[in-house]
C-alpha cells in the first residue's frame, strides 16, 4: 500500500467489481485514504459523513455516493453504520462524472448492491456476474444525482464557525455569535468565506440547512420536525426556500423518494 492509497479491495485480474460489507460503531473515523478503482460507498443502515478536500456530503441509506478512482476521501460515522462498498475496475461505469457524486438509490439498486457484496467479487467469466453487474452499472449512471454538499473553508476560524453551525443548526446562531466564538471578526469570516468557498457565508448556510433537510426528510422527519431543527421558527420559509432549490415541496419530495418517483 502506498501512502494514502488502500489497493487490498481493488477487483484482481479477472475480476470487474468487489465488494466490502462493515458494520462500523457509532463516531468512528476511517482517514484519509484513496483505492485504485472507482467506488460506490452505501450505507443500509445509517449515516455517513464523507469529505473530500474541502467538499463534505451527509449520506443517508437512500443515498449512495461515488468516489472515482484516486480520490482521497474520509469518512466519519455520527451512529452506526451498515456500509456496503462496490469497488469497480476503472472503465466500468464509463457515464459516471470525474467528480464525486450523491446518487440516488432505488429500491431495485439496492438489491442489486446487496447482492453483489453477497456474492464478493464479481468474476468477468460468470455470465450470471456479468448480468449483475451489468445492471448494477446500468442504475448505477441512470440513478439521478442529489445536490446536497457542502464546501468547507480551509482557514482555522471560518472551519471552526463552519463546523459549529453544522453541528448545532437548530440554534440558528447569528455569524457575529459563531465568529466571536471562533476567535475572529465577521469581517474576517465573511471574506474567507467568499476567497474559499465561493460565496458569502448567507448563502453557505442556506446550502448547510438544505443539505441536513434531505436527510431529516429522507429519515421520515415531519417537515415542521426539520424546519426547527435546522433553525427556521416557521415551516413556511424552510418550504419556500426548499421550493426554491428541489422545485418541490419538502413534503412532495420525501413522498417521491418513498414512492421511488419524481416529484410532481
Amino acid at each position: 500500500m502506498r501512502q494514502g492509497y488502500i489497493e487490498d479491495y481493488d477487483p484482481r485480474p479477472g475480476r470487474s467489481i468487489s465488494t466490502l460489507a462493515y458494520e462500523y460503531p457509532p463516531a468512528f473515523h476511517v482517514p484519509e485514504h484513496a483505492h485504485g478503482a472507482d467506488q460506490v460507498i452505501y450505507a443500509t443502515r445509517g449515516v455517513m459523513e464523507v469529505s473530500a478536500g474541502q467538499s463534505f456530503w451527509l449520506i443517508p441509506p437512500q443515498f449512495a455516493i461515488w468516489i472515482p478512482a484516486r480520490t482521497m476521501h474520509r469518512i466519519r460515522m455520527p451512529g452506526a453504520v451498515s456500509m456496503r462498498t462496490l469497488y469497480l475496475r476503472r472503465g466500468v461505469a464509463r457515464k459516471l462524472p470525474a467528480t464525486c457524486t450523491v446518487l440516488r438509490v432505488t429500491p431495485l439498486l439496492r438489491e442489486l448492491i446487496v447482492e453483489a457484496v453477497r456474492i464478493g467479487q464479481l468474476r468477468t467469466r460468470n455470465r450470471l456476474h456479468c448480468a449483475l453487474r451489468d445492471l448494477a452499472v446500468f442504475h448505477l449512471e441512470s440513478a439521478s444525482s442529489v445536490p446536497t454538499f457542502l464546501t468547507l473553508p480551509k482557514d482555522p476560524r471560518a472551519l471552526a464557525v463552519a463546523q459549529e453551525l453544522i453541528a448545532g443548526q437548530a440554534h440558528n446562531r447569528s455569524l457575529h455569535a459563531l465568529s466571536a466564538s471562533a476567535g475572529a471578526s465577521v469581517r474576517t469570516i465573511e471574506r474567507a468565506f467568499r476567497s474559499e468557498v465561493g460565496t458569502d457565508f448567507a448563502t453557505w448556510r442556506r446550502q448547510a440547512r438544505l443539505m441536513k433537510a434531505v436527510e431529516l426528510l429522507a429519515g421520515g422527519s415531519s417537515v415542521k420536525q426539520v424546519a426547527f431543527a435546522i433553525g427556521y421558527r416557521q415551516p413556511s420559509a424552510f418550504v419556500e426556500m426548499f421550493r426554491r432549490t428541489f422545485a418541490a415541496t419538502p413534503k412532495a419530495w420525501a413522498a417521491a423518494l418513498a414512492g421511488n418517483r419524481p416529484p410532481a
